[in-house]
């Protein structure tokens, strides 16, 4: 079964009147939430300065396809003289209690222009400082808030020398321990039971240190032969723990989308996975941008049977699509047999 995708896509694009999300808005973190009745998106969004520093905006929608912007300024902004400088990247929503929680991807320095090959003079670490502020690798920060309104920023929950930034958290505890699901992009290779970038799997008593990551899946099939990652925070279901991830092949480079099912009370544990893909990029708005050949999911939603599943296209827009969720988990199960 494939993901029907919204006839009218792209459901968010670039706005030209404001300068940080006049270039390119993507990778949306969704949820639905209960006391508003609105589905609540974070999005990406960076404008066509040199620095590309990277934002996160805010847009509520009451039936999961049209959002309406809630601000001409930024929801949650980097400090640009702190840890996270460079940009608050694809962020990941999950709520537990009366609290949600945000992971995000940043770096020390804004990224610059990085699908062009021109030089980057802002970017001038000190020449004896440490090691990762040259490499200017990504690392996954926590946040959390409870009205998208006021943030409080936790720290990094990833290792500075990983370039981890497909992470976030399952969204309750399982037998009294919180999970993480995560793509250390260097994590592979020599010394390591993965050959190229793939998903691992950590758990932690307080959020904050994780100290027992393990390998959860590596590329398998023809489109995940370059790597793979995790895409969207974990659904509870009946069956397990249903999850889509993403494949990049090594012939095209392209980003392509499948689904796993875990053990409900053992994660580590793979139940059902797609053998091909169930999202593809096919249309001018996923094949041409800033990426070529993209569709990029970050956010999910389950509402009145429907999966809702939202993802960056080309690295440029914002779109959704679709399916009836009971269905695509038995045909899950079914090819798992």
């Amino acid at each position: 079964m494939k993901l029907t995708k919204y006839e009218g896509n792209p459901i968010l694009k670039p706005n030209k009147k404001n300068q940080w999300e006049n270039y390119c808005v993507l990778n949306p973190a969704v949820i639905y939430d209960e006391k508003l009745q609105k589905f609540v998106m974070l999005y990406r969004a960076a404008g066509d300065d040199l620095e590309h520093y990277i934002y996160l905006g805010l847009a509520l929608s009451e039936d999961g396809i049209h959002f309406e912007r809630q601000s001409d300024e930024p929801n949650f902004a980097p400090i640009v003289d702190s840890e996270d400088g460079g940009g608050v990247e694809d962020p990941r929503l999950i709520k537990m209690g009366d609290w949600y929680y945000l992971t995000y991807a940043s770096r020390p320095y804004a990224p610059g222009r990085y699908w062009l090959d021109e030089p980057k003079p802002w970017f001038n670490p000190p020449k004896d400082g440490p090691t990762f502020l040259s490499w200017n690798n990504t690392v996954t920060y926590l946040a959390i808030t409870q009205d998208f309104k006021t943030y409080k920023r936790l720290g990094r929950i990833t290792d500075t020398r990983d370039d981890d930034r497909d992470v976030y958290i399952f969204p309750e505890k399982i037998n009294g321990k919180y999970y993480r699901i995560s793509r250390p992009m260097f994590a592979c290779g020599e010394g390591y039971p993965n050959k190229n970038a793939a998903i691992w799997i950590s758990d932690s008593n307080d959020l904050m240190e994780w100290n027992s990551r393990r390998l959860l899946m590596e590329g398998k099939y023809w489109w995940e032969s370059k790597k793979i990652g995790g895409s969207c925070p974990p659904i509870k279901t009946e069956y397990g723990w249903f999850m889509i991830m993403h494949g990049v092949s090594k012939e095209d480079d392209t980003y392509r989308v499948g689904a796993i099912l875990m053990d409900l009370n053992n994660p580590d544990k793979i139940i059902a996975r797609t053998k091909e893909p169930i999202m593809v990029p096919e249309f001018d708005f996923e094949t041409k941008g800033v990426y070529n050949g993209c569709v990029f999911p970050t956010g999910n939603v389950v509402k009145d049977g429907i999966l809702y599943v939202y993802y960056g296209a080309a690295d440029t827009y914002v779109c959704v699509a679709t399916c009836n969720f009971n269905e695509l988990l038995t045909d899950m199960l079914q090819e798992a047999e």
